[in-house]
């Protein structure tokens, strides 16, 4: 079974090696892996519940839209685009909010830090906190859900957030799945060893914080020059050294393999100076982001291609988006009206009405395929070729049991002439049966 990945990166400031280790890294070698399905996007919209400088912003979303395609994101396997793109989201986010409870907002991390502030600064404990701060939760519940992503690459400090979006899945296929698991519940993807990478003074690294590590900023220069800040004991060079809890050593080995780990930690415990090993540091990252620093730096000069690579991840984004979000507005009585005839004056028994049909077969090639007809006879879907009739057989139970979230994985193609909507309808109905 395909397995979808998403994670996203808030555009409010220029990418540092923290974004890079913990989000982009992971996520692009996500993507690499044999039946998986990537989305990856600009978390613009939760950018606007942190930032109100408009000039920062947009030039975030290039700055970190560039970030990803030199890190080696190959757009032709994975979905990328920016969230204000798809206008589906703000309308999954409201249907999410009415499910949402009040009280599971307020335990969220991030708005029970702005009232502890407050609290301590002796205001009163919402001064300053907006209905975005207080609803992130559910904004970023609707960035997952709205792909149905099974796996969401994030540091330990997003954690909550991935469990919150869980609530609020199964909330809603309780309320509205009539059986159905309308949304999948999604898995929080760490990597234990990297999941929150230390900055120059060991908390974690963070632009807010002013303790981060510049990814492409300032050149090898400027790399070598914020490695030079990071924070040491005192311990003189000749003398033994302890790596376990140093915040350079945790720097270094989110990128060194076990061999040049084990080196640099006997290295420090046999008297290596702090000074020669942040060289090291800086040398052995320097392996893997010099070469990232060149076409990030054609690709800022050159914003257009970027533009282009977005729009493109929008409209593939907006393919499996649209169908589904018709598919949750049917589920919660946002249905077309259409006629009801006038009951018959007799009891008679009613005749069943038509619905839409799958019908499988073998052609003369030797090959299994099926298709999908409409109630009134028209072709909506037909298949790929298939090895065999289990296959193809598979992919049908699927799609009755999993409608349009499952269509943008399927091997089928739409006929010349039918809407999305006729699709969407058709497997709707066939999923109430």
């Amino acid at each position: 079974m395909t397995q979808r990945v998403l994670t996203g990166i808030t555009t409010t400031g220029t990418p540092h090696l923290g974004n890079y280790v913990g989000a982009i890294r992971p996520a692009i070698e996500a993507s690499r892996e044999p039946g998986v399905e990537s989305f990856f996007f600009l978390a613009d919209y939760h950018a606007l519940i942190k930032c109100d400088e408009p000039s920062r912003i947009e030039r975030s979303r290039l700055e970190i839209a560039a970030t990803w395609l030199a890190a080696g994101l190959d757009t032709s396997r994975v979905t990328f685009y920016r969230q204000s793109d798809i206008v589906e989201i703000p309308e999954l986010t409201w249907l999410l909010t009415c499910v949402a409870s009040k009280g599971l907002m307020n335990r969220s991390h991030a708005y029970k830090a702005a009232t502890d502030a407050n609290a301590a600064a002796g205001e009163d404990p919402d001064a300053g906190v907006t209905m975005g701060l207080f609803s992130y939760p559910i904004l970023m519940a609707a960035d997952i859900l709205m792909f149905n992503a099974h796996r969401v690459p994030v540091g330990r400090d997003q954690v909550q957030h991935i469990e919150m979006a869980r609530d609020l899945a199964q909330r809603f296929n309780h309320l509205f799945g009539a059986g159905r698991e309308l949304f999948v519940l999604p898995e929080a993807n760490i990597d234990e060893r990297v999941a929150m990478l230390p900055g120059l003074d060991g908390r974690k690294m963070s632009k807010s914080y002013d303790n981060t590590v510049p990814l492409f900023e300032g050149g090898a220069k400027g790399l070598r020059e914020a490695l030079a800040r990071v924070v040491t004991d005192s311990r003189a060079p000749g003398e033994a050294k302890e790596p376990e809890g140093s915040h350079l050593v945790a720097i270094y080995e989110a990128f060194a393999d076990d061999a040049e780990r084990t080196k640099l930690r006997a290295d420090l415990r046999a008297g290596l100076a702090w000074g020669d090993a942040k060289a090291v540091v800086v040398e052995r990252i320097e392996r893997d982001i010099g070469p990232m620093r060149e076409r990030y730096a054609d690709l800022i000069a050159h914003p257009e291609r970027v533009e282009e690579a977005l729009l493109e991840g929008a409209r593939k984004a907006r393919a499996v988006a649209a169908p589904f979000l018709a598919t949750l507005r049917e589920a919660v009585g946002l249905r077309r009206m259409v006629a009801v005839g006038a009951p018959a004056s007799s009891p008679a028994v009613k005749a069943k009405a038509a619905l839409p049909t799958f019908k499988q077969y073998r052609e003369a090639d030797g090959k299994y395929y099926f298709k999908l007809a409409a109630a009134d006879g028209r072709l909506l879907l037909q298949s790929a070729a298939f090895d065999s009739g289990r296959d193809a057989g598979q992919w049908v139970s699927r799609l009755k049991t999993d409608g349009v979230s499952a269509l943008a994985a399927a091997p089928v193609s739409r006929s010349d002439g039918v809407s999305a909507q006729d699709v969407s309808d058709a497997l709707a109905a066939l999923a109430v049966q």
